[in-house]
């Protein structure tokens, strides 16, 4: 199972950058593509922050990241989840952990169905990325894990 979350994470980084790469190259990026992307981010560390037993409540949800913050935080959370991932055992990936959400209430779930969450809660944001960025007259970047599998990565 730990192989699975490794590559998942690793899906998550290489599309994270792609999706960056693109934005970076826009001469006129589409403000709600940034206002996701941002999200998207902001949510991996929050959740990363929680599967390592830390309160997150001073994090924001939907931060005003700025491309080059968003730069920074891609490579944040990639080194993050890779020093977590390393680490982890089948102990700690049916775990449960215990947090409370952005508005106070607690919830638990297994570190495996938060991980779960986090690759997909990524790839619906980066979808909804790719859908403004298409509204807005350019031509999104691929980000599906087959062309990551075809990459070789």
């Amino acid at each position: 199972m730990k192989s699975y979350y490794l590559r998942l994470f690793q899906h998550a980084k290489w599309a994270n950058r792609r999706v960056l790469t693109l934005l970076q190259s826009l001469s006129a990026p589409p403000e709600k593509a940034r206002r996701v992307f941002a999200h998207l981010l902001a949510a991996e560390q929050v959740w990363l922050t929680r599967l390592r037993g830390e309160d997150s409540s001073h994090l924001e949800i939907w931060p005003d990241y700025s491309l080059e913050k968003c730069a920074a935080q891609v490579e944040a959370n990639a080194a993050g989840y890779r020093r977590y991932l390393e680490a982890l055992t089948d102990d700690t990936l049916n775990a449960t952990i215990t947090y409370r959400n952005s508005k106070g209430v607690e919830f638990s779930n297994s570190a495996a169905d938060t991980l779960t969450h986090v690759g997909l809660h990524g790839s619906h944001h980066r979808g909804q990325i790719a859908q403004t960025i298409r509204n807005a007259g350019f031509e999104p970047v691929s980000v599906d894990f087959i062309i990551f599998v075809r990459e070789g990565l």
